[in-house]
């Protein structure tokens, strides 16, 4: 009988591919959320469940990830299946993780007049709301990880503070970058956390030309466009950029999305919107929103075959960095000034994860008082009652079923 999965240690043995794959789909298939909340939902899987990565290793992936341009909690999945099981445990914990909610979007795109009926605006509601639950969750328990201190809570409402306040796209990276800056201040002399040298299966040679295949991808259709025309290098160029250029992901990309594709009339305003609410009532990443976009755009590439290319276009840069970034993190983080910036940013990510569930999450789905009520409900049922997430959502849902036949 082979071992559980559950016993293996930070830097123990590997986890077999089949393994990694369950483990992410299920989360796939029950991640509701969005991006915060999946950084919870990781955390209690990975780290207190299953022991496949220790605290400290958890919280150093998380601030890494945040630091880079693309999805951030595809990113931490995707860094988890790395250190467990090599490139191709990398590539089964994104495909599980992903595929669920991408063949969602896709069928979405096929019939998204389904969410315009008032029992399909109501479960999305109910789900927006369950939504809230699961990311004040998540917040709380980064919370007592990341902010254990004083200082560090002060460095979290301080960045919350800033990307509130400034409201612009920019703020985020001004709010990590604001809170490496005090990390150094504070903590330039404080302990190592982190336990032992991360077994990194990829060699540094691999990582620089992870580092030259996202460079040359970024620049080379920008170039090719600006000599000649073309829709499918276009497609693919805009999709590319916006997985490049954007920080923390989730709602983040939106904006440049919508540039992508409404801007250029390749779909309408209200097509875009009627998918990005679905979006948020479904599991798993939010940057499949990519491939209901890119089965709805005229002209060719569209359907599957565009679904396709969107989903792999703005998920590849985030994933060539983590590969090009983390075979260097095990003498990044031995370095003292490494460690206290560190500190600062995980501390600056709770201020981001806090400053998210206020706006736009709890300013567009709080309406009114029945909102906050069942957004409390379903918080004490997966706090104090320790409800499954999954029963949580299709409770949830039903209720928001029911709600819509009253006026």
């Amino acid at each position: 009988m082979s071992k559980s999965p559950v016993a293996v240690a930070d830097t123990g043995s590997r986890v077999s591919r089949w393994s990694i794959f369950l483990a992410y789909l299920r989360l796939g298939c029950s991640s509701f959320g969005g991006p915060i909340a999946h950084l919870g939902y990781f955390h209690d899987e990975f780290v207190v469940r299953r022991k496949w990565v220790e605290e400290a290793t958890f919280t150093d992936i998380v601030g890494l990830c945040q630091f880079l341009p693309g999805p951030a909690s595809s990113q931490v999945g995707f860094t988890i299946g790395l250190l467990r099981g090599g490139i191709w445990g990398a590539l089964a914990a994104w495909t599980a993780f992903t595929l669920p909610s991408a063949l969602l979007m896709f069928a979405v795109a096929s019939g998204h007049g389904l969410f315009s009926s008032s029992v399909g605006s109501g479960v999305v509601h109910a789900l927006q709301l369950v939504a809230v639950a699961v990311i004040a969750q998540a917040v709380w328990t980064m919370m007592q990880t990341l902010t254990p201190d004083r200082t560090r809570a002060t460095i979290a409402v301080i960045a919350a503070a800033v990307i509130l306040l400034l409201g612009r796209a920019t703020s985020q990276l001004v709010a990590l970058a604001l809170g490496g800056v005090l990390g150094l201040v504070f903590y330039r002399n404080a302990a190592a956390e982190s336990s032992g040298q991360l077994r990194i299966p990829i060699s540094r040679s691999v990582a620089v030309a992870a580092l030259l295949v996202f460079v040359l991808l970024f620049v080379g259709p920008s170039l090719f466009l600006a000599a000649r025309y073309s829709h499918p290098v276009a497609f693919f160029e805009a999709f590319y950029r916006s997985g490049a250029l954007v920080f923390g992901g989730g709602h983040v990309v939106l904006p440049l999305l919508q540039t992508a594709t409404v801007s250029t009339r390749w779909t309408d305003n209200h097509t875009f919107l009627a998918g990005y609410g679905a979006a948020q009532a479904l599991p798993g990443p939010l940057f499949t929103f990519a491939a209901y976009l890119g089965a709805v755009v005229e002209p060719q590439p569209h359907g599957a075959l565009g679904a396709a290319i969107a989903l792999a276009a703005i998920f590849l840069p985030g994933l060539l960095l983590v590969i090009g970034v983390l075979p260097f993190w095990n003498q990044l983080r031995s370095n003292d000034r490494s460690r206290a910036l560190l500190a600062g940013v995980n501390a600056s990510v709770v201020g981001i994860l806090l400053s998210a569930l206020y706006r736009p999450v709890w300013t567009s789905t709080i309406l009114n008082p029945a909102d906050f009520l069942m957004a409390l409900v379903a918080f004490i049922a997966l706090t104090v009652w320790k409800a499954p997430p999954w029963m949580v959502v299709v409770a949830s849902a039903a209720g928001g079923i029911l709600w819509s036949f009253f006026p």
